[in-house]
């Protein structure tokens, strides 16, 4: 787990390279590497995970002298592909960092498929100067790029493009669509002009300057391989394997591992599922609380922990926080993130770096996969959890503002409604978001987080279940459930969702509401608001009109963004 960044093109300057290097060196604290030549400037920030050694430093070099590899993630399965490769390439080092360029020289771009983790890396081929870049199969490992005269410039995070001498300049045809439709922008797209992404299943290549981008994996091809409905019982005996397969792979470490835990049931079947694992079964667990019995799930997690022997680490959380620590979160995320329950997360990361602890599980991707999410059963077009109305207020923006506006229309590649929800919050809404806060959460903190639940082996069989083995007789992720219960009591295995882990709403309008006045009349010299209408709306909010509090920190969180000088 680590950044990586490079200039290709006559920009290229171990001076402007290591400025981007410093930008992100949290995301690698442990060691900085450059490889310069000529118009190619590349380079790592390491985070040391597997093989700590100095041996697998990167940026990497080829036995042949002719590929240079700069890796971000964890290819889970390198121990298996080792053996495959051990006849064709002379390994050097214990690392997965050797093993992917081994991959990428035996099988080129078919390597991807082989691959089991997640990851972001570039392959700079010096016999033919070209670049090759790739992204994990649903994004979990962040690529951003952008274009400066005759140069291509590649990092981990926006804000080292920035530092690299990219314009800093809003998309406003991204926030536009944030306001109006809580769109967080397309797979591609980023809310700064001119700096995009490569979406997740996506490789590019480069060379000369002219960039080709394909998509490698499909989904939909894959989801093909599973055209047979087994029964029930057998469904879960297979799931339950790859599930633990899935677990021991993420095991794979040369540092201490922990875990994030709460008291839902995709978080318990993780406990369950970590201390079936001989190596699981002392590490510690990670929660976060906020005092308040209407939100806070500690009291579940002590009950659940009480049959373990994982020592828990409670990070207590309070309003006066979120004052404290926005600013710093804003300048980490680049972008508009999820709210005080984000910042809240990053408290666990910051407890689990001062113990020791580098790498931690958590348990996202259960609902995307097994219809969790309540708007399932409505089959609407929601894309929020929990809320029994728009939280949206596109009227709050000015007319020419709004007209940028165009309501984000998703591929529906399968013939049923439920799988096209499903496929939409995989590839465009839930999951990518998700991800990108979760990636800037652990990073900023130099911590790894790995996510078992999204194994592309267990998303693609449960995804491809018949409905009613996820949705039956109004209960949600029922073959989910169904196995959970081997392991988990009942009120456990059958709770309710709760979407709402913090009191954003009550703090926002009661504790914080001088400081939300403040970060919100900033946003008076934008031009993208109606500013009457605005400080109407807050009004209302603070006089009770609380169902949602989602524009409330849209307003806030654009605050942060524009007005932020803080560095991280």
């Amino acid at each position: 787990m680590c950044g990586i960044a490079g200039i290709i093109g006559q920009k290229a300057t171990e001076g402007g390279l290591q400025k981007m290097l410093m930008e992100q060196r949290h995301r690698g604290p442990d060691f900085t590497g450059t490889y310069i030549k000529n118009n190619v400037a590349l380079g790592h920030n390491r985070l040391s995970i597997i093989d700590t050694s100095a041996n697998a430093n990167q940026p990497f070099v080829s036995n042949c002298r002719r590929f240079v590899l700069c890796f971000n993630g964890e290819i889970y399965n390198y121990l298996e592909l080792k053996n495959e490769l051990k006849n064709s390439y002379d390994f050097k080092t214990v690392s997965d960092t050797e093993v992917l360029l081994a991959a990428y020289i035996k099988w080129g771009e078919n390597c991807l498929h082989r691959l089991n983790g997640m990851f972001s890396f570039t392959i700079w081929d010096t016999k033919v100067q070209a670049l090759f870049a790739a992204r994990d199969r649903f994004g979990v490992k962040p690529f951003y790029y952008a274009f400066k005269g005759n140069s291509f410039y590649f990092a981990s995070e926006i804000k080292t493009l920035f530092t690299g001498g990219i314009q800093k300049k809003t998309n406003d045809l991204v926030w536009a669509n944030y306001f109006a439709y809580g769109s967080y922008g397309m797979p591609n797209e980023t809310f700064w002009e001119n700096i995009n992404q490569l979406p997740g299943g996506y490789f590019l290549y480069i060379k000369e300057g002219n960039i080709s981008i394909k998509r490698w994996y499909v989904f939909e091809n894959e989801i093909k391989k599973y055209k047979e409905k087994l029964p029930f019982e057998d469904v879960k005996s297979i799931y339950k394997n790859l599930l633990e397969d899935s677990i021991k792979l993420r095991f794979r470490s040369d540092v201490p591992i922990g875990f994030n835990v709460s008291g839902g049931l995709d978080s318990s079947a993780l406990l369950a599922l970590v201390n079936k694992n001989e190596k699981g079964q002392n590490i510690n667990a990670y929660t976060f609380y906020t005092n308040n019995s209407d939100y806070d799930e500690l009291p579940w997690v002590e009950s659940l922990l009480k049959h373990t022997k994982n020592p828990l680490e409670k990070v207590r959380f309070d309003a006066n926080q979120v004052k404290e620590l926005s600013d710093n979160m804003s300048s980490y995320q680049d972008e508009p993130f999820g709210g005080v329950p984000t910042i809240a997360y990053a408290e666990i990361f910051k407890k689990a770096r001062k113990d020791g602890v580098i790498v931690l599980l958590d348990g996202q991707g259960m609902d995307e996969q097994w219809a969790g999410y309540d708007y399932y059963l409505s089959n609407n077009n929601s894309m929020i959890q929990g809320v029994n109305k728009s939280p949206f207020k596109p009227e709050i923006l000015n007319d020419e503002f709004l007209k940028l506006a165009k309501k984000p229309e998703y591929p529906k590649p399968f013939d049923s409604d439920l799988l096209n929800l499903q496929f939409r919050d995989l590839f465009y809404t839930k999951i990518p978001r998700a991800l990108r806060f979760n990636d800037r959460i652990s990073m900023a903190n130099s911590t790894e987080l790995r996510e078992p639940f999204l194994d592309y082996r267990l998303v693609e069989f449960a995804f491809a279940q018949p409905l009613n083995y996820k949705i039956k007789d109004g209960i949600q992720k029922y073959l989910l459930r169904s196995l959970i219960s081997e392991y988990l009591s009942d009120d456990v295995t059958y709770a309710p969702k709760r979407p709402l882990q913090t009191p954003q709403r009550e703090w926002l309008a009661n504790d914080l509401k001088d400081w939300v006045q403040l970060k919100i009349g900033t946003l008076k010299n934008v031009g993208w608001f109606n500013e009457a209408l605005m400080e109407e709306e807050l009004q209302y909010y603070f006089n009770k009109n609380q169902d949602s509090s989602f524009h409330i920190w849209q307003w806030i969180n654009t605050s942060l963004l524009l007005n932020s000088s803080k560095k991280t």
